[in-house]
């Protein structure tokens, strides 16, 4: 999946594009994403396979394209989906601590990893995560299939 969701795509225009643990939610992207530092525009042939090639380390499901985007990838559209999600919401939570101006609170590598691992081996989060908003959706808007 591709998006140029806005708090992403903000952590994609700094020239420090790391997403560094301060949370839960950002550990749990810790060394799971690439940073594509050589944006060269619209990703026809070649800009695709350059970008795909940034992404064969399998524990990497996320690239951050400085200025553009994100692309996430994972085993299942609900598994794509859910690191999506949570990808957006860790890089809101980020950018806001940005904000602040104040010194941020690191998580240490060990923590971070043991979340981003833990995150990794909770079975089911993500298909249960997609059968929700689906079920909402078919709920408030059920032509959403259409």
């Amino acid at each position: 999946m591709h998006v140029h969701s806005i708090y992403s795509t903000v952590l994609a225009s700094l020239a420090d594009s790391r997403l560094l643990p301060i949370d839960q939610n950002c550990a749990t992207f810790f060394d799971r994403y690439v940073i594509d530092e050589n944006y060269g525009g619209l990703a026809m042939e070649d800009e695709g396979t350059r970008c795909a090639r940034m992404l064969k380390d399998p524990k990497h499901k996320i690239m951050i394209m400085g200025n553009h985007g994100v692309l996430v990838i994972g085993k299942s559209v609900a598994d794509a989906f859910n690191r999506m999600y949570y990808f957006e919401r860790a890089a809101e939570t980020y950018i806001k601590a940005l904000q602040t101006g104040q010194k941020l609170r690191v998580l240490s590598d060990e923590i971070a990893e043991k979340v981003a691992q833990e995150i990794e081996d909770y079975p089911g989060q993500a298909e249960r995560h997609f059968a929700d908003v689906k079920a909402i959706l078919d709920r408030h808007e059920p032509d959403y299939t259409g």
